[in-house]
């Protein structure tokens, strides 16, 4: 999946695994307006990202985090000093984001991790202008307090953080986690999305919500 590109809703698509656990950092480019915005930031992303914004002549205007779980924040400080983008995440996860040493606990090493100022706590419903597009905000705790997706209804498009991947769930056994949470955000967030709807989560494939409704183990129809 490293390196995947793709093309949805007119922008270009670049799947960026990085770090330690390979969690997905989701770039999307409109070489037209120089513009771009980045889904969660692992650590080193930014030498993943840096060369495609050079390549296709686009400024990052935006880094928005699904959660604010280590693994997906890493690389954010690094990001935003070298681009100084705006910073969006959910309210519910400023402790984990702006004080990322309370994660430490939950580490087998220490990773370094730098906090990240956020410049815009998203609510449920909000929709973000990017890209001559927009993404609607939706909130799915149970993974984490502050997990939100965003969806992108005219690029058929979720990007949804740990919340829901291929034929399995987010975990539910850290703070502020829980699997009838979980659930609830899936069947009321995720599964009324359009079937087609490509899902794009934190970690391996993408898959569509009509593939998960009829075949996930864990939140199935």
């Amino acid at each position: 999946m490293a390196g995947k590109s793709a093309c949805i809703g007119g922008v270009n698509l670049h799947v960026l695994p990085a770090g330690p656990i390979s969690t997905n950092a989701y770039l999307l480019t409109a070489p037209e307006r120089g513009e771009a915005v980045l889904i969660d930031a692992p650590g080193g992303v930014w030498a993943e990202v840096e060369p495609i914004l050079r390549a296709e002549k686009c400024r990052l205007a935006e880094l928005w985090f699904t959660h604010g779980h280590w693994d997906h924040m890493q690389g954010g400080a690094e990001v935003v000093r070298a681009t100084g983008a705006r910073v969006s995440a959910h309210a519910a996860d400023r402790v984990l984001i702006e004080t990322p040493e309370v994660m430490k606990k939950f580490m087998d090493e220490d990773l370094g991790l730098e906090p990240v100022k956020v410049d815009r706590w998203v609510a449920p419903g909000d929709r973000l202008a990017a890209l001559g597009l927009e993404a609607e905000v939706r909130h799915v705790p149970g993974h984490c307090p502050g997990s939100v997706l965003f969806y992108f209804a005219a690029a058929k498009a979720a990007f949804v953080g740990d919340a829901l991947f291929q034929g399995s769930v987010g975990r539910t056994d850290l703070p502020g986690g829980g699997f009838p949470m979980l659930e609830q955000s899936i069947r009321t967030q995720i599964y009324t999305l359009p079937p087609d709807t490509a899902v794009f989560p934190g970690h391996g494939p993408a898959t569509t919500v009509g593939a998960e409704r009829k075949g996930n183990p864990y939140v199935h129809d």
